[in-house]
């Protein structure tokens, strides 16, 4: 039986070939979205295991947080930026499963992280959502919670309304842009928990300052942040 299963799998293999979403190349089993030269080329960043990390270090003073960790840094033209852009743009939700659930090993590593309640992915505005048909974060979320067994809430935090793009603003017109954007459906479905927030990328980090200020004015809340990436010059 095992060998007709290879034998299938590989015919499968020859005729519609799985390649890596990094690289483009064929060289990887059915089970895999990388290739070893891709998963090794991954630029880990090992912020999960220290506290006043670079990421932890950009919220000092805006807001209190228990802990903050951006599991890859994020470079233009590098292969975290290739496949974030396949996550959010080119509707592959399985790498962004993948990835999550590379983070969800690290944050499962690190004591900091361990005492987590649930899982909130940073919410999209309703319309974005509906077009894209999902919300990257959230697929994140889950790859995270299929290692860390940690429930996520996706539809309790929810965005008021549209905002502009932030990739061109600079970081006062990101934080005006995304201010008071955000609200909790039922704060008492919150009250007492250690919240993870998670979201893609993180620069100058306004989107999460806005939805943690909402979150973390809940009696009792105690707020981590988790992030794919850092983003980095």
């Amino acid at each position: 039986m095992q060998l007709l299963k290879n034998i299938l799998s590989n015919t499968i293999h020859l005729f519609y070939p799985h390649v890596c979403t990094g690289c483009g190349s064929d060289s990887i089993s059915n089970e895999n979205l990388l290739c070893l030269t891709c998963l090794s080329d991954l630029p880990h960043t090992a912020f999960a295991q220290h506290a006043n990390n670079p990421v932890e270090k950009i919220f000092w003073g805006r807001i209190h947080l228990k802990a903050a960790h951006s599991e890859f840094y994020f470079s233009k033209s590098s292969l975290i930026q290739h496949l974030i852009h396949e996550l959010k743009y080119k509707g592959n939700k399985d790498i962004g499963f993948y990835l999550g659930g590379l983070m969800g090993n690290s944050l499962l590593n690190s004591h900091r992280f361990l005492d987590i309640d649930v899982i909130i992915p940073l919410p999209l505005f309703a319309d974005k959502e509906f077009k894209r048909g999902y919300n990257q974060a959230a697929i994140v979320s889950h790859g995270i919670s299929a290692l860390m067994n940690i429930p996520v809430l996706q539809n309790n935090v929810t965005r008021k309304r549209a905002t502009e793009t932030q990739t061109k603003k600079h970081r006062t017109e990101r934080w005006e842009n995304v201010a008071e954007s955000f609200m909790v459906k039922d704060p008492n479905a919150l009250q007492g928990k250690n919240i993870l927030l998670i979201y893609d990328v993180i620069t100058t980090g306004a989107t999460l300052e806005a939805c943690a200020n909402i979150i973390l004015s809940i009696k009792d809340v105690q707020l981590s942040i988790a992030t794919l990436a850092l983003a980095v010059k």
